[in-house]
C-alpha cells in the first residue's frame, strides 16, 4: 500500500485509489462483472490525515484481494462456457474444414481438398508415355487401304440409308395417292347416288302431279257432263 512517507502527495493517493464509500457503492455490481485491476479513480482534495490514509489502503487491498477472486471466478466459468475459436480446422479424411466468423445470416466454413500427391506421397511418379516407333512404307500403306475400305463402307451404308429413305418417301407418297384416289371414287359414287336418288323422287313428284292433274281432269268433264244431261231435262 502507498503512505505519504513514500513520496506521494494527498492529491496523487486520493487519484489513484477507490474509497470506501465508491467500493461499497459497486459492490453490489462487482459480483456480476469482471475488471482488471488497478482503476483509477479522481476524487477531491479533501484527505489531510493519516487516519485517512491508512483507511484507503486497508480499503484497496481488501479492493485488491476481491479482483483477485473475481478474475479467479471468471476464469472458471470461462473453462465452463468454452466458445470454439473462429479458425478452428477439422479434418475429415482427405480434406480439411476451416470454421471462419460467425455472421447473423449463418455459419460460414472453408473446405480445402488436398491433392493428389499428398494423399499418396509414396505413389511413383508417372513416366512420359513411350514415343510411337517409326512406321514403314508397308504399314502406312495398308493404313491407307484399310482407311480407304472403312470410307466406302460408310459411303455404302450412307448411300443405303439414303436408298431407304427414298423408297420410303415414295411409298408414302403411292399410299397417299391411293387413299386419295379412293376418296375420290368414293365421294364420286356418293355423289352419283344422290343424284340418282333425287332424279327418282323427282319423277316420282312429276308423275304424281300429272295423276292428280288428270283425275282433275275427268271430275271437271264429269261435272260438265252432269250439268249438260240436266239443261236438256229441265228445257
Amino acid at each position: 500500500s502507498l503512505h505519504p512517507s513514500d513520496g506521494c502527495s494527498p492529491l496523487q493517493l486520493s487519484q489513484f485509489f477507490l474509497s470506501s464509500t465508491a467500493l461499497q457503492h459497486f459492490s453490489g455490481k462487482l459480483a456480476r462483472r469482471s475488471f482488471t485491476p488497478p482503476y483509477c479513480c479522481i476524487l477531491p482534495y479533501s484527505i489531510h490525515s493519516a487516519t485517512h490514509l491508512a483507511t484507503m489502503a486497508s480499503t484497496v487491498s481488501a479492493y485488491k484481494e476481491k479482483m483477485k477472486e473475481l478474475s479467479l471466478l471468471s476464469l472458471i466459468c470461462s473453462c465452463f462456457h468454452t466458445q470454439p475459436h473462429p479458425n478452428t480446422i477439422y479434418q475429415y479424411g482427405d480434406m480439411e474444414v476451416k470454421q471462419l466468423d460467425k455472421r447473423a445470416s449463418g455459419q460460414s466454413f472453408e473446405v480445402i481438398l488436398k491433392s493428389p500427391s499428398d494423399l499418396s506421397p509414396e505413389s511413383p511418379v508417372l513416366s512420359s508415355p513411350p514415343k510411337k516407333k517409326d512406321l514403314s512404307l508397308e504399314e502406312l500403306q495398308k493404313r491407307l487401304e484399310a482407311a480407304e475400305e472403312r470410307r466406302k463402307t460408310q459411303e455404302a451404308q450412307v448411300l443405303k440409308q439414303l436408298a431407304e429413305k427414298r423408297e420410303h418417301e415414295r411409298e408414302v407418297l403411292h399410299k397417299a395417292l391411293e387413299e386419295n384416289n379412293n376418296f375420290s371414287r368414293l365421294a364420286e359414287e356418293k355423289l352419283n347416288y344422290k343424284m340418282e336418288l333425287s332424279k327418282e323422287i323427282r319423277e316420282a313428284h312429276l308423275a304424281a302431279l300429272r295423276e292428280r292433274l288428270r283425275e282433275k281432269e275427268l271430275h271437271a268433264a264429269e261435272v260438265r257432263r252432269n250439268k249438260e244431261q240436266r239443261e236438256e231435262i229441265s228445257g
